[in-house]
């Protein structure tokens, strides 16, 4: 079995671990912060603003079951690509939505379903392709938060997981 990652911004992280967690294909999802200029941030200081992070999930995934394709079309369906620094109620610059890659194979494919999804908003997209420079697991109360606490807070249609993606156009 082949085993890759992808790490994605998509707002409040727990809804996003939430969400992949239950797909087919995925092996193992944590929470944490991504991009950021200070070592081994903790929830607080991210929260407090200024060091740069933003809250991400790391996703481990078989692409034999899971294609990346497939992956990042989940992704875009469960967050806002043109909203700035924000999902749902949450503000803030570690509430941006992004996409980190490993290789330019993973940032080329980012950037394609990024334009394609454009055809479906009237305003800009400003959800970022990045490289991966740096990330750091969170604490562990807020690993799997969403199973320890079911009716914990998510932004998250988590409901859309028994809805089948709609085909890809062209």
């Amino acid at each position: 079995m082949t085993t890759k990652r992808i790490i994605l911004a998509g707002g409040c992280f727990w809804g996003v671990e939430g969400y992949f967690s239950h797909l087919p294909g995925v092996l193992d999802t944590e929470v944490g912060f991504a991009n950021g200029q200070t070592p081994h941030p903790v929830y607080k200081d991210v929260k407090a603003g200024g060091t740069g992070y933003a809250e991400a999930c790391k996703i481990e995934y078989d692409p034999d079951v899971l294609p990346l394709r497939t992956l990042l079309r989940h992704y875009l369906r469960i967050i806002d690509p043109t909203t700035l620094n924000a999902q749902g109620p949450d503000r803030g610059t570690m509430y941006r939505t992004s996409i980190y890659y490993n290789n330019d194979e993973e940032r080329a494919l980012a950037e394609e379903l990024l334009a394609k999804e454009q055809k479906h908003w009237d305003k800009p997209i400003v959800t970022t392709v990045e490289p991966l420079v740096n990330y750091y697991p969170a604490e562990e109360y807020h690993q799997d938060y969403l199973k320890k606490t079911p009716c914990g807070y998510c932004h998250v249609n988590i409901q859309l997981l028994d809805e089948p993606l709609p085909p890809e156009e062209d």
